[in-house]
């Protein structure tokens, strides 16, 4: 398979927090901050593989500062690494306050995902074309990541 770039399914998408969206206090759930990651990290999955992608977990996932109900949510998402069938894409989140013009990162997180074939089995994807040395220590950092949780899946959490 050809190696494909990063900038290949590198996105950006963005969300005007409603009050649908937030809590009582007026700050966006949590959860809806995470299904907006989770969407952005299956878009760049499946733009480099164009396959069917499901996530199979999630590391550091931090939640840094509060999202407010009239904010921008300004989701961006970039492949770090591919393994045979699988890949992780790093996810950040930053928020704007349309009111001031303030801008302040709000979250982020590491999305591990499978692609699929159509019978529902892992299919192999196309490899992560690395093109500078910050590419490569994301990857290796990546790479990192998924052995310490496959470690702690061998070995139970404590």
């Amino acid at each position: 398979m050809v190696p494909k770039s990063r900038q290949e399914s590198k996105i950006t998408m963005t969300q005007i927090v409603l009050p649908y969206h937030a809590n009582v206090a007026g700050n966006m759930h949590g959860g809806e901050v995470m299904k907006l990651m989770d969407s952005a990290a299956g878009v760049v999955a499946a733009r480099h593989c164009l396959q069917n992608v499901v996530t199979a977990s999630v590391t550091q996932l931090s939640f840094i500062e509060p999202i407010f109900v009239g904010d921008l949510v300004i989701c961006n998402a970039e492949l770090n690494y591919t393994g045979r069938t699988s890949m992780e894409v790093h996810v950040w989140v930053d928020a704007e306050d349309l009111t001031r013009g303030l801008i302040k990162h709000v979250s982020e997180g590491y999305f591990f995902m499978v692609a699929l074939d159509r019978n529902g089995r892992p299919t192999e994807i196309p490899p992560l074309l690395i093109e500078t040395e910050e590419q490569r220590n994301c990857a290796d950092a990546a790479q990192r990541r998924i052995a310490l949780m496959k470690q702690v899946k061998h070995t139970g959490p404590c």
